[in-house]
C-alpha cells in the first residue's frame, strides 16, 4: 500500500507537471539544486494542444523540459515519473486528475486549484483508494520531503527555503491543512528542532484527497521520522481519524497537535474561514473539542497557537535526551544563480541558449550522428542512407530503406545540361563564379516545376490514398481544381517506353519492402491517365513520393503524426536537393575544366516580338 509503506518522495522522484505555470517549475528545479539532486525534479510538462520543448534553468544550467500535448503521451514518454503536478483551474483540475490516476505509472497526484467540486473530489478518493494511490489536495501548496522533493509553491521562496533548511531532512514529520500555515510552521519548526523531514499540505476542502491521518500514519512507518506535528482546523470531523488512531495504539512516535480557529467562540453565528472546510458546523467540529479530543487521546496539545512552538521544542528535546535524535550534519546549500534582470544590477548573470538542437553533438571526444559516434558509424561501415537516416529522422532504418535513400539519390544526382538547374550552374560558372555561387544559381531553380514535384507527389497520393478516393475521382477532382498530378507526365518518356529510372525503383521496392500500398496505388492512378494521353506516365518525381510514403508507412518507426511532419516539412524536397547537388557540382567542375568563356545566349534563339 502506497500510503502505508511511508516514503512517497526520494531524491530521485520525478513528476509531471500540468499546464506549464514557469515559476512554480523554476522554483521546484531550484530547490533540485539546493539539495544536490542530480535529476530534475520535473521530467516533462503537459500543456494541452502543445509539444515541443520549455527552457528552464536547472542551477547554472538551462535545460529542456519536453512538453506534451496529453498525459497518456506523457506517461509514455517518462514511466518513471510517478508524481503528478495538476495545476489545472478548478473547472479541469478533476477530469485531468482522474486521467492521470488511471495512467499505471502515476502513483502520487498533486491537485492545486480550489473550488473542485465535492463529487469530483470524492470520484477521485474512491479510485486512488481502490487503486492504491495517493491524492494531495485538492486546494493545496502540496508538500515537501526535505533534501529531496517539493511541489510547486511549497514553502514558498527560496530564501524562505535556506532559512527554514528544508535543504536537509531533519526529523519532524508534519501534516496541516493550510499551505500558508505551514510556512509558518516550518520556520517554527526549524527553530526548535534540527528540521523538517517531510512536510504535506492536505488542502482546505470539505473533502481532501488524503487526511491527516493518512500522512501521520504514513510518518509513523517512515524511520526518519522520530516526532509528528500536526496543525489541523476548525470544520470537518478529520481530527477525529486522528483522535481514533491514537486511541488505538496505532501510532508510537510523539504526535504534537494543534488545531487552530478557536476564536470562532467569540462569533454568536456560524463563520465561513478561509478553506472551504473551514467552518465550524456544531460543537463536534470546533477546534475547541477536537483539541480537548486529541489531548485525551494523547497527542501533545498547547494551551494556544503561541505555546505551540515550546511544545515542539519540549518534546523534541526529550526524545534528543533519551538518544532517539542522530545529529543532522549541517550542509552549506549552493548559491542558486541569479536570474537575468536581477542580475544584471549585481552583475551575477546567467545568459539562455538561442538555439535548440536534437540532430548532432560535436562537444565530446568525438562527434555524434543522432546520438551514434562517429567512429561506430565507420566501424559498421554504414552508408551515406545511414547518415541521412541519423541526421533527418534521428534513428537508425533498417537497411533496405538505407539503401533505397541512396538508390534515391544516385538517380536523382544529375539529368543532363539542358534542365533549369544545370543550365543555371553552367551559366554561373561560366560568369567565372566560384563553386558555392554556381551550385546554389542551379539550386535556387528547384520548386514547384523542378523537382519540388517529389513533395507534391506524396503529399496528393498520401491524401488520396488515405481518403479511399479511387484512381478515377483523384484525377477528376484534381481536375476540377485545375491542379496536375504531380509525379504523372514527362516530355520524353511515354507508356511504351518507360522511364528505367521508375522500373528501377519499382524493382527494388517490390523485392525489399514490407508494403508497397502506396506506390501500387500510384501504378493504378498511371494507368487510368494513360487511358486519357500516352504522355502521362508515373515520373520518377511520383515513384520516389509514393515509395517514400510506403517506406515510412512500412517500417513501423514513424507514427501517423511524424509521417504528416515528415511530409509536411518538405523531406522528399530535400532528398532532391540532396542528390542534385551531386550533379551541379558536377557541371560546376567540368566548366571550369573545360575553361569554358562567358555564356551569352544566342539571339537567333530569341523571338523578338512587340
Amino acid at each position: 500500500d502506497t500510503m502505508a509503506t511511508g516514503q512517497l518522495f526520494s531524491k530521485t522522484t520525478q513528476a509531471l507537471f500540468y499546464n506549464y505555470k514557469q515559476l512554480p517549475i523554476q522554483r521546484m528545479l531550484d530547490f533540485d539544486f539546493l539539495c544536490g539532486r542530480e535529476t530534475p525534479s520535473v521530467a516533462g510538462i503537459i500543456n494541452p494542444g502543445s509539444e515541443g520543448f520549455q527552457k528552464l534553468f536547472f542551477g547554472q544550467e538551462e535545460i529542456a523540459i519536453p512538453v506534451h500535448p496529453a498525459i497518456e503521451a506523457a506517461c509514455a514518454a517518462h514511466p518513471t515519473a510517478d508524481v503528478f503536478i495538476n495545476f489545472a483551474s478548478f473547472r479541469s483540475a478533476a477530469a485531468s486528475s482522474m486521467s492521470a490516476l488511471k495512467q499505471p505509472t502515476i502513483r502520487v497526484v498533486a491537485i492545486i486549484a480550489e473550488g473542485v467540486p465535492e463529487s469530483d473530489t470524492k470520484q477521485l478518493i474512491a479510485y486512488a483508494r481502490a487503486n492504491n494511490k495517493v491524492v494531495i489536495g485538492p486546494a493545496t501548496v502540496g508538500g515537501i520531503q526535505a533534501g529531496a522533493f517539493k511541489i510547486g509553491d511549497t514553502a514558498g521562496t527560496i530564501d524562505n527555503i535556506i532559512h527554514c533548511k528544508l535543504y536537509r531532512p531533519g526529523s519532524v514529520g508534519f501534516v496541516s491543512k493550510s499551505g500558508g500555515m505551514s510556512n509558518e510552521l516550518y520556520n517554527s519548526i526549524a527553530r526548535v528542532t534540527d528540521g523538517i523531514y517531510e512536510g504535506i499540505a492536505i488542502g482546505g476542502d470539505v473533502f481532501p484527497g488524503s487526511t491527516l491521518s493518512d500522512h501521520v500514519l504514513r510518518f509513523n512507518n517512515i524511520p526518519q521520522v522520530k516526532m509528528i506535528v500536526v496543525l489541523g482546523e476548525l470544520g470537518g470531523r478529520d481530527e477525529y481519524s486522528l483522535v481514533e488512531a491514537l486511541k488505538q495504539g496505532k501510532i508510537n512516535k510523539p504526535v504534537v497537535a494543534w488545531v487552530s480557529g478557536t476564536c470562532a467562540t467569540l462569533f454568536k453565528s456560524e463563520v465561513q474561514f478561509g478553506h472551504a472546510g473551514a467552518k465550524s458546523g456544531g460543537e463536534m467540529e470546533s477546534a475547541q473539542a477536537k483539541n480537548e479530543a486529541l489531548r485525551e487521546a494523547g497527542a501533545v496539545v498547547p494551551t494556544s497557537y503561541e505555546a505551540l512552538e515550546g511544545v515542539i521544542k519540549e518534546t523534541f528535546d526529550k526524545l534528543a535526551e533519551g538518544g532517539k535524535i542522530t545529529a543532522v550534519k549541517e550542509i552549506t546549500p549552493p548559491q542558486i544563480p541569479e536570474d537575468l534582470n536581477s542580475a544584471i544590477k549585481s552583475g551575477k548573470v546567467r545568459a539562455p541558449t538561442h538555439i535548440i538542437s536534437t540532430i548532432s553533438d560535436d562537444r565530446g571526444e568525438e562527434p555524434t550522428y543522432a546520438g551514434v559516434p562517429m567512429s561506430s558509424i565507420v566501424e559498421q561501415g554504414l552508408g551515406v542512407g545511414d547518415v541521412i537516416s541519423l541526421l533527418w529522422f534521428k534513428r537508425s532504418l533498417p537497411r533496405y530503406c538505407t539503401r533505397f535513400i541512396e538508390i534515391c539519390i544516385m538517380l536523382c544526382a544529375d539529368h543532363g545540361p539542358c534542365v533549369s538547374g544545370a543550365h543555371n550552374t553552367i551559366v554561373t560558372a561560366r560568369a567565372g563564379k566560384d563553386l558555392v555561387s554556381s551550385l546554389v544559381s542551379g539550386l535556387l531553380t528547384i520548386g514547384p516545376r523542378f523537382g519540388g514535384a517529389i513533395d507534391d507527389a506524396a503529399r496528393y497520393f498520401k491524401d488520396a490514398y488515405d481518403r479511399g478516393l479511387t484512381p478515377y475521382e483523384f484525377v477528376e477532382s484534381m481536375k476540377k481544381k485545375g491542379i496536375r498530378v504531380p509525379g504523372i507526365g514527362h516530355r520524353i518518356k511515354r507508356g511504351d517506353n518507360r522511364d528505367k529510372r521508375v522500373e528501377l525503383l519499382q524493382e527494388f521496392s517490390r523485392a525489399n519492402f514490407p508494403s508497397v500500398k502506396y506506390m501500387e496505388y500510384a501504378v493504378e492512378v498511371e494507368t487510368y491517365t494513360l487511358s486519357k494521353s500516352n504522355n502521362l506516365v508515373l515520373n520518377v518525381d511520383g515513384a520516389i513520393g509514393s515509395l517514400f510514403l510506403d517506406l515510412l508507412a512500412g517500417s513501423g518507426m514513424f507514427t501517423k503524426q511524424e509521417i504528416d511532419e515528415i511530409v509536411g516539412i518538405g523531406y522528399l524536397n530535400g532528398l532532391f536537393v540532396l542528390a542534385r547537388s551531386i550533379g551541379l557540382i558536377g557541371h560546376t567542375f567540368d566548366q571550369k575544366r573545360l575553361k569554358q568563356p562567358l555564356y551569352r545566349h544566342p539571339w537567333e534563339d530569341v523571338l523578338y516580338t512587340k
